[in-house]
């Protein structure tokens, strides 16, 4: 795997560079999570466990798990089970940010980037269904995965809008979770495709311009949330450009860090930043804030 002098640089600077890199010259652990708006892990594991799939729990998550099979097969996604919204493929950092939101039963909630819909699904099942969901995408090609990840996995407690952040305006939400763009630096992990397309786009400059959206979108997002609610704010970035500065900026107009009590190990724990070679995992970053 390559990388460039200046990322060299400035992640020997944030980590251990030497981990780190061990970490991400691995393949990513396959994960699911039981969706439970259709079934339980005591009926669903078995079920995979005689197709030659092993289980281990995801620490963080009391219905994601670790799955490997006993000939090496990798393709979770051509499972009938999955096919039958038994369980949704995804990664297991990717199921902090709903966790950490902690929806209850009931309440008005947004999902402001939505697709492919992991977290959406993940919030409805913690939901039970009830209350609403408003679901947004603004990529009209990615929508289309998004409502067919909600129809497979049996929700109907979700709206779905097609519109920019920064055009959102209603308010009132008990919940906002914010799954922002970014540069995607969290997912160099394995010799992939992926990995080789991020390293090779990275540069400073791009950096820096996704910090400077990110902050506006946080800034209006907070602005619908009514006081005493939360907002999750997510990357899959490990820049802090993207994600420390953009909370703190945030935090200077309004609203106070919350913490995040789930069993995941990080590099700061005032807000989660998730290096690989914390947990096995991508990277990964998350901040929770109440108004």
């Amino acid at each position: 795997m390559r990388f460039k002098d200046a990322f060299v640089e400035k992640y020997s600077r944030l980590t251990d560079f030497n981990a780190y890199k061990k970490s991400v010259e691995t393949f990513a652990r396959k994960s699911v999570r039981v969706n439970t708006l259709k079934t339980t892990a005591k009926e669903l594991l078995p079920r995979l466990e005689k197709q030659g799939w092993n289980a281990s729990p995801v620490p963080w998550c009391r219905d994601g798990y670790y799955l490997d099979h006993v000939d090496q097969r990798r393709d979770i996604g051509n499972l009938e089970e999955h096919q039958q919204g038994l369980f949704f493929v995804q990664k297991s950092v990717s199921m902090i940010p709903s966790l950490a939101l902690d929806p209850l039963p009931g309440e008005k909630v947004l999902d402001a980037c939505a697709a492919p819909g992991g977290k959406t699904t993940h919030l409805a099942a913690l939901m039970k269904n009830t209350g609403i969901i408003v679901a947004n995408e603004n990529d009209a090609y990615r929508i289309n995965g998004l409502i067919a990840n909600l129809e497979r996995c049996g929700v109907m407690n979700t709206v779905v809008t097609k519109m920019s952040v920064l055009s959102l305006m209603e308010g009132g939400f008990d919940r906002i979770l914010f799954d922002a763009p970014c540069s995607g630096s969290g997912l160099i992990k394995g010799e992939t495709q992926r990995s080789r397309d991020i390293l090779k786009v990275w540069n400073p400059k791009y950096i820096k311009g996704m910090g400077k959206v990110q902050k506006r979108m946080i800034v209006h997002l907070f602005s619908l949330l009514k006081k005493g609610g939360t907002m999750v704010y997510a990357t899959c970035s490990l820049e802090p450009e993207e994600n420390e500065e953009v909370v703190d900026h945030l935090l200077e107009i309004g609203g106070r860090l919350e913490p995040i009590d789930l069993a995941v190990k990080a590099s700061n724990k005032k807000y989660l930043r998730i290096w690989p070679q914390d947990n096995d995992t991508e990277g990964f970053f998350v901040a929770k804030i109440r108004k």
